[in-house]
């Protein structure tokens, strides 16, 4: 077992396991290009590995994320053209909130937020099915520097919450960036995607000295990751904005159901 949570990750692995992992790898790297929450199928499946730590699924899930999150930002890139001066500022202060989020993660219990983030994804979901032409246009709320502050207090607030919980981060960048700044589903997937790669990047940044990480396994999961990123992205690309937003909404509903029970197992009584 110690070859295990020491060494790349693979050493004791069955042929079983590195295909669970694998397949989960490629679907949540195609939810993940098109409306986020890929973390909700990749990081239940690093946690069936045996003998893998909490921690070091967390470190891995980083890993094997930013292959995903980077293919699948190169590929909207190509494809949809997004608005980089919005982008790469949202990008940067994501990096720095999720870093600081990462920090606040190993002082604060995440069961102190669920209850409120389970709130905020009820809301979101409400709000996309009442309003179904709501992301299907862009027709851009501020323009100039209110735009960009918004655009960045969006990446700091949103990268702060990646480092510190994480799940839905890519969702809640596509709606924040729908409703607050006014662009439609597909745009802002596109940069959704930038600014979820600088936000795996800024907490792995954090677990990188930690000892935690297993090269191996997350690397492999990596590979999967980018094939389901890039097919994600050109699927998303190629059907839309209304395709996207069907896809949102299902993705929603599963975090809420998720976090929903992690909640009600906190709320619950011992014994």
């Amino acid at each position: 077992m110690s070859e295990l949570l020491n060494g790349s990750g693979l050493e004791n692995l069955e042929a079983g396991t590195i295909l669970l992992v694998l397949a989960a790898g490629l679907a949540a790297g195609w939810v993940d290009a098109v409306v986020g929450g890929g973390g909700l199928i990749q990081l239940p499946a690093l946690l069936l590995v045996p003998g893998i730590a909490p921690v070091q699924a967390l470190a891995t899930n980083k890993l094997g994320s930013i292959f995903g999150t980077t293919t699948s930002a190169v590929t909207y890139y190509r494809r949809a053209h997004p608005d980089l001066k919005t982008a790469l500022p949202m990008a940067a202060v994501a990096l720095a909130g999720s870093f600081a989020g990462a920090i606040v993660a190993t002082l604060l219990p995440s069961a102190v937020f669920k209850p409120v983030i389970l709130a905020a994804l009820v809301a979101v979901a409400l709000f996309t099915a009442f309003r179904p032409t709501a992301g299907e246009l862009t027709r851009l709320r501020h323009q100039g520097r209110r735009h960009y502050v918004l655009a960045g207090v969006i990446g700091l607030v949103i990268g702060f919450y990646d480092g510190l919980i994480g799940p839905g981060t890519g969702s809640f960048l596509i709606i924040a960036m729908v409703v607050l700044l006014g662009y439609n589903f597909l745009a802002a997937s596109a940069k959704a995607k930038i600014v979820n790669m600088a936000t795996n990047f800024g907490a792995l940044v954090f677990f990188l000295p930690s000892g935690h990480l297993l090269w191996g396994l997350g690397l492999l999961l990596g590979v999967a990751n980018m094939v389901g990123g890039y097919l994600g992205a050109r699927t998303a690309v190629g059907r839309g904005a209304r395709f996207i937003r069907i896809v949102f909404l299902v993705v929603v509903g599963a975090l809420i159901v998720r976090l929903g029970f992690d909640v009600a197992l906190e709320w619950m009584p011992a014994g």
